[in-house]
C-alpha cells in the first residue's frame, strides 16, 4: 500500500500569518480600553437622542417615550442652532489656523536660538500648556477686566482713553477674539514642540544639498522642509481641529455661559444649556451626536485631501 500524499504547505506560512496578526495582538488592550471608554458612551449618547429624555425620566417618574428623529428635526428647524454652528466653525477654524501659524513660527525660531534660550522658551510654553483651562480662563479674565485689568490700564496710560473701563466680552467679536487668544496661548506649545521635533528630524544632508544647488532659504522651506513635515503637520492639524471644535470651558467661563443673549454660544456650550440648564437631555444628546459626526466628516475630508496629494498613505 502506497504512502498517502501529504498536503503541501507553503514554507513559512504559519510564521507569516503570525507576523500579520502580531500588530493586532499588541493593539487588543488599547482597543479594549477605547471600546469601554468611547464606544459604549457614544452608543448611549445616540440612544438617548432618540427619546424624549427629561428630568422626570431621569428620576423615573415618567416612562421613556421614543420620539425617533424628532430631536434632530427640532434642531435643524431652529435658527439658533444654525447660528451656533456657524459660530463654532468660524471660531474653531480661526483657532486652528492661528495655533498652527504661531506654533510653526516659534518652532522655526527655536531652531535658531541658543540652547539655554530654547530651553527657557520650551519651559515657558509647557507651563502655559499644563495650566488647567479653568485657571487659564480666570487669569485672562483678570488681565482684561474692565476696571482692574492691567491691559486696560496700560492702554489707557498710553493715551488710548477709550479703553478705560472697556469691556472685552460685551460685543460678540471682541469676546470671541479674547477667548481665541486664550485658546492659542494654551494650545500652541503642542504644535511648536511637535513641529520642532519634525524639523530636527530632517537630515542635514538634504538641506545642505539644496543649498549647494542654489536654493534660497524660502525655497528650501517650501520645497524641502515643508513636504517632509507633512506627517507632523497632519497630526497637529487633526488634533487642533478636535480640540478647538469641542471647546467648552474657555467659552463658558470667559463669556459667562455664552455671552449676552447667547451671542457667543458654540456647540458644546449650547448642548450643555439644552441638556442640563433646560433639562432636555435628548436634545442635548442630539447636539452631541451632530458634533461628533461633524468632527468625523471634517477629519475624513482633510485626510482625503492629503491622500489625493500623495501626502498620506
Amino acid at each position: 500500500m502506497g504512502i498517502p500524499a501529504l498536503p503541501l504547505r507553503r514554507p513559512g506560512g504559519t510564521a507569516s500569518g503570525r507576523r500579520r496578526l502580531e500588530p493586532w495582538m499588541y493593539l487588543v488592550p488599547a482597543l479594549a480600553v477605547l471600546g469601554a471608554m468611547l464606544v459604549y458612551p457614544l452608543y448611549q449618547l445616540v440612544l438617548v437622542s432618540f427619546f424624549d429624555y427629561r428630568q422626570p425620566q431621569v428620576t423615573g417618574a415618567e416612562p421613556l417615550r421614543f420620539t425617533g428623529l424628532a430631536n434632530y428635526r427640532a434642531l435643524l428647524s431652529d435658527p439658533q442652532f444654525w447660528e451656533v454652528l456657524l459660530n463654532t466653525v468660524v471660531f474653531a477654524g480661526a483657532c486652528v489656523l492661528g495655533t498652527i501659524l504661531l506654533g510653526g513660527a516659534l518652532a522655526v525660531l527655536a531652531t535658531r536660538l541658543s540652547p539655554w534660550v530654547r530651553t527657557a522658551l520650551f519651559l515657558a510654553a509647557l507651563g502655559a500648556w499644563a495650566t488647567p483651562a479653568v485657571t487659564g480662563s480666570a487669569v485672562w479674565l483678570f488681565l482684561f477686566d474692565p476696571t482692574l485689568g492691567p491691559v486696560n490700564q496700560v492702554l489707557a496710560g498710553l493715551g488710548l482713553t477709550e479703553f478705560a473701563g472697556h469691556s472685552w466680552t460685551y460685543t460678540k467679536t471682541s469676546a470671541f477674539v479674547l477667548v481665541a487668544s486664550q485658546v492659542l496661548w494654551c494650545s500652541f506649545p503642542f504644535v511648536m514642540i511637535t513641529l520642532y521635533a519634525g524639523i530636527r528630524a530632517i537630515p542635514e544632508e538634504v538641506i545642505e544639498a539644496a543649498r549647494l544647488d542654489g536654493a534660497s532659504t524660502a525655497r528650501i522651506a517650501r520645497s524641502v522642509m515643508l513636504p517632509m513635515l507633512r506627517p507632523a503637520m497632519t497630526i497637529v492639524t487633526i488634533q487642533s481641529i478636535i480640540w478647538d471644535f469641542k471647546i467648552f470651558t474657555q467659552i463658558y467661563i470667559m463669556t459667562n455661559g455664552g455671552g449676552i443673549a447667547g451671542q457667543n454660544l458654540v456647540l458644546n456650550v449650547y448642548a450643555y444649556q439644552k441638556a442640563f440648564a433646560s433639562g432636555q437631555y435628548g436634545l442635548g444628546s442630539a447636539i452631541g451626536v451632530i458634533t461628533t459626526l461633524l468632527l468625523l466628516l471634517i477629519t475624513l475630508a482633510y485626510l482625503r485631501a492629503l491622500r489625493r496629494q500623495g501626502e498620506v498613505l
